[in-house]
């Protein structure tokens, strides 16, 4: 089960509002989203967690470019809202790195094995794309210094991370109404 919730840094301190994240396919349509949530070009944060599993925080002030940390990359690229996170840029690879794996180079249609020792082992592609993915956080962990959670703290985070980056911005209450 998935939360996410937008976080609005005001005049009069955060607004929150939780967010469909259905409508979004891309990291630009997810800051187009928390551009919204704030006319006046202030702090936006999308925090997005998965249960257990994995937890992100998107920053975007005004028309900058966003910041993202993302728990647990590897938990994140199983989710389809985390692979809305996990851009080529966050994880070290060159745009486009993904277009030869998913070319069919071994001379068979659609995927299908060719019935060799290779077509056993489940194929490399697939195996090359998830060791692309580390295990454990990628990211600007830095990206809550100035707001009061520092990089070890955001590291340190499990279970109700959301929670504890809310109640660390002195956002609980208004976080829990939209929860």
């Amino acid at each position: 089960m998935y939360f996410a919730a937008l976080l609005a840094r005001t005049e009069d301190g955060w607004e929150a509002s939780d967010t469909e994240l259905d409508d979004v396919e891309t990291l630009s349509d997810l800051a187009d989203l928390a551009r919204e949530a704030s006319p006046d070009e202030d702090t936006v944060l999308v925090l997005i967690e998965q249960e257990d599993a994995w937890f992100g925080v998107v920053r975007v002030d005004g028309e900058e470019d966003p910041r993202i940390y993302v728990s647990d990359a590897a938990a994140a690229a199983r989710s389809s809202y985390g692979e809305i996170l996990l851009t080529d840029e966050l994880l070290g690879r060159d745009p486009g790195d993904d277009d030869l794996d998913a070319l069919d180079l071994d001379g068979t249609e659609d995927g299908e094995s060719d019935d060799d020792e290779d077509g056993a082992e489940g194929g490399d592609g697939a195996a090359g794309a998830a060791e692309a993915v580390p295990h454990g956080p990628v990211g600007d962990a830095e990206v809550l210094d100035d707001l009061g959670v520092s990089e070890k703290e955001l590291r340190s985070m499990s279970g109700d991370a959301v929670g504890e980056i809310a109640e660390a911005l002195g956002a609980s209450d208004v976080l829990e109404t939209v929860r």
